[in-house]
């Protein structure tokens, strides 16, 4: 391999926007392939950042002898497929969230990297936010006591606009709504927190906004996704937490701003961490939270300041790093083993929404 780590990107929406300026900021990384559905997308964001090969056919990037590492941010209903063509041909992978479409799906994806023994990562950024592991030391460390209950609540008003175009986050067969991108983030949280996984889920989903305009066909076409979810947990038991529950709250319609809060309540105190990073305590018998100082990383130039993309400014060089070294692995990301647990809750949050039951995870 090259002294340098060799990127290509498949999709040019969160891989513009994030993820190709934050590798660019890496000293040992070159980004030599870009594909897109549609050419002109791909010329536009190779112009853009002056990437040597573009394409309308993923296959020439997942194929590209220069090649070493595979960035996917397609929609969902692509991920398998793209994953084991990257995999088949010796590259290392970076998959967006949700992993797949389905566990079966996701197990294979699974099962394949695991064969080839390559670098095979879920992009849960921010686990990378120092506020976030920061917390996790604090868990961790017993400061809190046994995690009784776990919180996470998420708000982001824009798609509640009703000039939002139809597309393939309205499309429930492309694996679009809120559950598997945003919810995806929330269970692995709870998950990467607490070293457990769910006993058991319910869950609840709601489309708020029913139609949208297809800009392609001129006309209006319903919405197959949900842009609402709440979801109530029982985790199973181990050495940090006390029969503990946990609850998501998520929106992608409601007012008046974005919010990303997750809190952790413990036998001898509790914690939150805000979408930055910034991190607060509180112990029992105190009546307020105090902050902790933590470094809230670097954002993205030009882009809204979600906390996503200070995360992976973080963990952009990791990667890097981690293929120079040939490690299969890197402390603190979420490896496809990972993406595997939260797809099993993303199909139980499906069924139990059709059956208005309980279901137990398997």
């Amino acid at each position: 391999m090259s002294k340098k780590v060799r990127i290509g990107f498949i999709g040019t929406g969160f891989a513009r926007t994030v993820q190709i300026p934050s590798f660019l900021k890496c000293e040992n990384a070159e980004i030599v392939s870009v594909a897109s559905y549609t050419i002109e997308n791909a010329e536009k964001t190779a112009k853009l950042f002056a990437i040597p090969h573009f394409t309308d056919d993923w296959r020439e990037t997942v194929a590209h002898e220069n090649v070493d590492l595979v960035c996917i941010t397609t929609p969902p209903v692509l991920h398998c497929e793209q994953t084991l063509a990257a995999i088949e041909n010796g590259k290392h992978v970076l998959c967006e969230k949700p992993m797949a479409m389905s566990v079966s799906e996701a197990r294979e994806m699974t099962e394949k990297a695991r064969e080839k023994g390559v670098l095979a990562l879920i992009d849960f950024e921010l686990r990378f936010q120092q506020g976030r592991q920061k917390a996790l030391e604090i868990i961790r460390g017993g400061e809190l006591g046994k995690i009784r209950h776990a919180k996470y609540n998420f708000r982001a008003p824009q798609r509640g606009s009703l000039d939002i175009p139809w597309n393939w986050w309205s499309d429930k067969t492309k694996g679009g709504g809120a559950v598997g991108a945003m919810a995806s983030h929330m269970i692995d949280s709870f998950y990467f927190f607490l070293g457990t996984e769910a006993a058991s889920v319910f869950c609840q989903l709601q489309t708020h906004i029913k139609q949208r305009k297809d800009p392609d066909k001129n006309e209006m076409r319903d919405v197959t996704t949900d842009d609402e979810a709440m979801f109530v947990f029982r985790f199973a038991e181990n050495e940090f937490t006390e029969d503990a529950t946990g609850l998501i709250s998520l929106s992608v319609t409601e007012q008046p701003k974005y919010q990303n809060t997750l809190e952790f309540f413990g036998t001898k105190g509790a914690i939150r961490i805000e979408h930055r990073g910034e991190l607060f305590i509180t112990r029992n018998g105190e009546k307020d939270w105090t902050k902790i100082e933590t470094d809230p990383g670097t954002n993205v130039p030009g882009i809204g300041d979600t906390g996503f993309a200070r995360g992976f400014m973080a963990f952009a060089p990791k990667i890097v790093e981690a293929i120079l070294k040939e490690k299969t692995e890197i402390e603190f990301a979420a490896k496809f083993e990972d993406g595997l647990k939260v797809q099993k809750i993303i199909d139980a949050a499906h069924e139990s929404n059709e059956k208005g039951c309980l279901v137990k995870i398997k």
